[in-house]
């Protein structure tokens, strides 16, 4: 079983835990209808991804 020889101290700990901290999710614009979306999704309003229609939207 690993060990570690000696202990780190909190500052070493914590500096190395510095890259931890969540980000904002990434809104952009949907190219067909312009509302809001996360990138690399489908868009919920209108179901266009990549400039083409994956999922029929509901006739309103």
């Amino acid at each position: 079983m690993a060990v570690p020889r000696n202990r780190l101290s909190n500052a070493r700990k914590n500096s190395k835990r510095s890259h931890h901290a969540k980000r904002p999710r990434n809104i952009s614009a949907c190219s067909n209808c312009q509302t809001p979306r996360l990138s690399h999704r489908i868009c919920p309003h209108c179901g266009f991804y990549s400039g083409r229609v994956i999922i029929h939207a509901k006739a309103e």
